[in-house]
C-alpha cells in the first residue's frame, strides 16, 4: 500500500506512562531550581537597589551645596531637606532661594532620607542617610552620603 499516506500507530502492551513517585521527584527537582532562581534574582534586585540608593543619597547632597551656593548656609536639622521643597520660614533663612524638588525623593524602598546636620563623619557639610534595606536607621544597612 504505497501511497495512501496513513500511518498507523501500535500500542504496545509494555508502554507505560511516568509512575507518581517519579512525578513527584521531577517537580521536587523543578522547585528547588525555581527556588536558587528566585534566590539570586532577590540578591540582584538589592543590590541594584543599594546602588540606586548609593546616587540618590549624593544626588541629594549635590543638591543640598545648590542650596548652599545660593543661600549662603546649609539648612539647620530642623529646616532639614524640606528645605529643598519649600522656602524656610524659621532661622536661618537662605539669602536666596529657589525649589530644588518638587516634591522629597524617597529611597527604593519608599523611605523618606535623613538629614543629618553637622555629619558624622564631616561636620562641614550634611550628611543624607537612607535606611537601607531593612528599612530602620541607625543599623548596619544604612547608606549615607559621607561614605
Amino acid at each position: 500500500m504505497k501511497g495512501t499516506g496513513k500511518q498507523t500507530l501500535i500500542f504496545s502492551s509494555q508502554a507505560r506512562g511516568f509512575s507518581l513517585l517519579e512525578m513527584i521527584v521531577v517537580l521536587g527537582i523543578i522547585g528547588l531550581i525555581l527556588s536558587v532562581a528566585v534566590a539570586v534574582v532577590g540578591k540582584s534586585s538589592d543590590t541594584a537597589n543599594i546602588k540606586m540608593s548609593e546616587t540618590l543619597v549624593k544626588g541629594v547632597e549635590t543638591k543640598l551645596r545648590e542650596y548652599r551656593m545660593l543661600g549662603g548656609m546649609y539648612p539647620s536639622q530642623a529646616q532639614g531637606l524640606q528645605s529643598l521643597v519649600t522656602k524656610p520660614s524659621m532661622a536661618p533663612v537662605p539669602k536666596r532661594w529657589n525649589a530644588l524638588y518638587d516634591e522629597l525623593p524617597v529611597d527604593p524602598w519608599g523611605k523618606e532620607l535623613k538629614y543629618v546636620y553637622p555629619g558624622s563623619k564631616d561636620a562641614s557639610t550634611p550628611e543624607v542617610i537612607s535606611a537601607g534595606p531593612d528599612g530602620q536607621f541607625d543599623t548596619e544597612d544604612d547608606i549615607s552620603s559621607q561614605d
